[in-house]
């Protein structure tokens, strides 16, 4: 709807696994690498793992594409299977005749007899024989020990099946299971796919465009592109759905800049709400914070001066006033002013004494006159 709007050739942010629009960062070059090289190293198992969106699926296409014609390929994307329906999945893959039996009659054994004088024909042949499982983190630990199984069909030479497994961070965590140890013991080659850097997350944008077809400078500015980083996280498949969404708001509002605010508002439409508040709002949640800090840090200056105040009138009222020794001037009247009112209030107390007692002989004498 938007690409003739922007001068695209068709819309650059399909979330479909399209190899053309690979973006081969060094994480993904690195990923491509490992399956190419367990695809020659002779059996065994390759582990490529990764967040949900990270492009494994991606870059599992692009590897079939630069598989040799001589390798027969098993590709299973549903893994929910038991024993049993593996087998059978692998051998119709592989386009395997096997025996017909009646539902829930049939064992490993039917399958795994004519896979393996498959595998031993197809290797005579100079053919060799990958399977590949997508969304593995959901196969069961039986599956995964027929698996291991199967990779002992081999030759003196070399094991006759390749098995490449390919799953969400969880599946690192089922083969260290210590049931699982001899097939750990049997990987080959492991990689796990981390996210885009906020430089690559440009990048990533930049080509797909330019695979789009676009020629001139892209709608995102850069505080744009920094934006989209951060609510996606890096993440490939999430960058699409978010950009996808920004091109269409910028094209409904007849813009032809992607700026933050068309930004923030497809990603309250593709994303759930409580996330993207969350996002967007932690530069308003950090506000608090720092009041505190500047508080704190006034607070502790006050108390700071206070202290120097009172240690400073402590001091002052404990120094012995002496202007002999090298009290100041002011200091030393306040102390003879300070003596003199108290030698005048004692003199005053003793004439009032004296002046009571005569008043009082006074009287008496007065008294004892016939």
């Amino acid at each position: 709807m938007y690409a003739e709007y922007f001068g695209l050739k068709q819309a650059p942010f399909s979330i479909a696994p399209d190899p053309h629009y690979l973006f081969m960062s060094e994480r993904h070059r690195e990923a491509l690498a490992h399956l190419l090289y367990g695809l020659g190293g002779g059996g065994g198992f390759v582990l490529l793992t990764g967040e949900i969106g990270a492009g494994k699926t991606t870059v599992c296409r692009c590897f079939l594409e630069q598989i040799p014609k001589r390798c027969n390929v098993a590709y299973i994307f549903n893994p929910k299977l038991t024993v049993v329906e593996l087998m059978r999945s692998v051998c119709d893959e592989f386009l395997v005749p096997y025996p017909n039996r009646r539902p829930g009659t049939a064992t490993v054994t039917d399958y795994l007899d004519p896979l393996n004088a498959f595998l031993l024909r197809t290797h005579g042949v100079g053919q060799n024989n990958v399977l590949i499982i997508d969304e593995a983190q959901n196969l069961s630990p039986d599956v995964l020990e027929q698996l291991r199984l199967m990779t002992n069909l081999e030759t003196h030479e070399r094991k006759l099946l390749q098995i490449i497994l390919i799953g969400q961070p969880e599946l690192r965590d089922m083969v260290a299971q210590p049931g699982l140890q001899q097939l750990a013991q049997r990987v080959i080659a492991r990689f796990h796919l981390e996210a885009l850097s906020e430089d690559e997350t440009g990048q990533y944008i930049r080509h797909r465009l330019a695979v789009a077809g676009m020629s001139g400078p892209i709608p995102f500015p850069v505080d744009s592109l920094k934006r989209i980083h951060r609510l996606c996280r890096g993440v490939p498949r999430r960058i699409n759905l978010l950009c996808d969404r920004a091109l269409l708001g910028a094209y409904a509002g007849g813009k032809v800049v992607v700026d933050r605010h068309i930004i923030d508002k497809a990603a309250r439409e593709v994303f759930d709400a409580s996330e993207v508040n969350a996002l967007t709002g932690a530069a308003v949640k950090r506000s608090p914070l720092l009041l505190t800090l500047v508080l704190g840090m006034a607070l502790g200056a006050l108390a700071w001066a206070g202290g120097n105040w009172w240690l400073g009138r402590t001091t002052a009222n404990a120094a012995p006033v002496d202007v002999a020794a090298g009290a100041s001037a002011p200091a030393a009247a306040s102390a003879a002013s300070a003596s003199t009112s108290v030698a005048e209030s004692a003199s005053a107390s003793s004439s009032a004494t004296a002046s009571s007692s005569s008043a009082s002989a006074a009287a008496s004498a007065t008294t004892r006159r016939p």
